[in-house]
């Protein structure tokens, strides 16, 4: 049984993930617009979002109020902007230099700034600079977007990485993964749980075990070291939907 909190949206093919997810992101942005004037997302990297993200720079009918956006990212690689594993890279491949979105209204990581603790740190504080954050307080993004590895791991919260239990007041953290000899740079759980909305992206026959323990209503007497980091995540007044191909979808609707 899938738990009830979240809702699951299934397609067939990997190719209609950016067409059901779109209309997801565009009813938000507008729900976000309306409340506040301002659209704060926080991205996703990786393969999967891409075509999301070519798709509403594209958009006509409706068409995304780029004016009002404001990005940021889920994670970060620490490699330079122009790097082929950056997710700002991909990001304005994909859609800044197709939509008008000015660069003023684009915050990326600094992973020029010098060490990872250093750009963790330089990107807390650009993010109570933009959410006018008290000491202790985390960022209320409107919509984070997150996909998901075979492991379980979504942003850079991998298994077993001292980010999964990372004070509740830091939204952004260094993390170093071992099995990729790399450091990262994430959104913590807490922060990604202030998100007034968290929408995944999985796509692959490979993420099926990992998807099914992450949707499961109940994950029994599972060691909390053996729980997929996606499972971490459960928004604490918001919406969780999750947009998957039917191969990922495989195990958890069987």
């Amino acid at each position: 049984m899938i738990r009830p909190s979240l809702r699951l949206c299934v397609v067939e093919t990997v190719g209609e993930i950016a067409a059901a997810a779109a209309p997801i992101v565009i009813g938000i942005e507008r729900e976000a617009i309306a409340r506040r004037g301002e659209f704060r997302v926080a991205l996703a990297g990786g393969s999967t979002p891409r075509p999301l993200y070519e798709l509403l720079a594209a958009a006509r009918d409706p068409h995304p109020s780029f004016e009002c956006w404001q990005v940021f990212f889920g994670d970060e690689r620490m490699v330079a902007a122009d790097h082929p594993d950056s997710n700002y890279r991909m990001a304005r491949e994909a859609l800044f230099e197709r939509a008008p979105i000015a660069p003023q209204q684009i915050h990326r990581v600094p992973t020029e700034t010098g060490s990872a603790a250093q750009t963790a740190a330089a990107y807390n504080a650009e993010l109570q600079r933009c959410f006018a954050l008290a000491a202790g307080q985390l960022p209320r993004f409107d919509l984070v977007l997150l996909g998901m590895g075979a492991d379980g791991h979504t942003a850079s919260l991998f298994p077993g990485s001292s980010a999964l239990t990372a004070p509740p007041a830091q939204p952004v953290v260094a993390n170093w993964v071992d099995r990729l000899h790399a450091d990262r740079i994430t959104l913590t759980s807490a922060a990604i749980n202030a998100a007034r909305a968290v929408v995944f992206l999985v796509s692959g026959a490979d993420k099926a075990p990992a998807l099914r323990a992450v949707l499961a209503a109940d994950e029994g007497a599972t060691p909390p070291e053996r729980v997929p980091p996606a499972r971490t995540i459960a928004p604490v007044d918001g919406e969780l939907v999750f947009v998957t191909d039917r191969a990922a979808a495989a195990l958890a609707t069987d």
